[in-house]
């Protein structure tokens, strides 16, 4: 994490401002850069990417991956009848 302080402030204060930041947001900074102008301090701070994982309902299950299933449920979601939006290519087009 990077920390670029403008103005008089200490480290201590620079530190409080960085725990106070990730326990409001519950998430670690990236950066964080600090503006000191008399009794104001001015905050833009950037956090760390949180990867995304997708979910999705499978044979009434949520689920981001099936790593951990036994075969018989890889089996069932396998056997599943999958249903599309869109329409099949071998029904006939009405004009």
């Amino acid at each position: 994490m990077s920390i670029n302080i403008t103005g008089n402030a200490d480290p201590k204060e620079a530190q409080a401002y960085v725990e106070y930041l990730e326990n409001k947001y519950n998430r670690k900074l990236d950066s964080l850069d600090i503006n000191i102008d008399g009794e104001y301090a001015d905050l833009n701070y950037k956090f760390e990417h949180v990867p995304f994982e997708r979910i999705r309902r499978i044979t009434g299950y949520l689920v981001g991956t099936m790593d951990h299933w036994n075969d018989a449920k890889t089996a069932e979601e396998r056997d599943r009848v999958k249903h599309s939006l869109g329409q099949s290519d071998d029904m006939e087009h009405i004009s």
